[in-house]
């Protein structure tokens, strides 16, 4: 396997290793705030966050529906605090509307991962999904290492050479 085959398949399999994601938005008035959530991710690197409404990342959505997520190698696990690896992708987000097959399948995956919480979660009248759609990210894995995720398919990478 080649360097580059070793980092295509290191990031298929990335975001496995965690539960939640960072999360930036920016309010009505160009305002950043950073967050978490947890997440579940489709086949096609849609990222869906169940978020409370009361949340400004939340609102923050409903108003200016991008966001960028960050996945960042645990500070333990790292070799060079100045080159964790980390994958970031710039998202468009879109309400997933509470009775359509995407929304009843997100929510079983998220019952899937996160357990019984996700009944409490679906009585709560505030909870919504959001679907974080990647119109482009990056994956860099070390100093001189970047790559850029082809925004054309979500599953390859385009080495940074400049």
């Amino acid at each position: 396997m080649s360097q580059f085959e070793a980092i295509q398949a290191a990031y298929q399999t990335f975001t496995d290793q965690f539960q939640s994601a960072v999360i930036c938005t920016v309010s009505q008035d160009g305002l950043p705030n950073a967050s978490y959530a947890p997440f579940v991710m489709d086949d096609m690197k849609n990222i869906y966050i169940y978020v409370s409404g009361l949340s400004t990342h939340t609102q923050n959505l409903n108003v200016k529906p991008v966001a960028s997520v960050l996945f960042i190698e645990d500070e333990s696990k790292t070799q060079q605090m100045f080159a964790r690896r980390r994958l970031s992708y710039d998202c468009t987000a879109s309400l997933v509307n509470s009775s359509t097959a995407t929304w009843i399948q997100t929510v079983s995956n998220f019952e899937s991962r996160f357990g019984n919480i996700i009944q409490m979660l679906r009585d709560l009248p505030d909870f919504r999904i959001f679907q974080l759609t990647p119109t482009s990210g990056r994956f860099v894995v070390g100093f001189g290492a970047a790559y850029d995720v082809d925004a054309s398919d979500l599953n390859k990478l385009i080495h940074v050479t400049s």
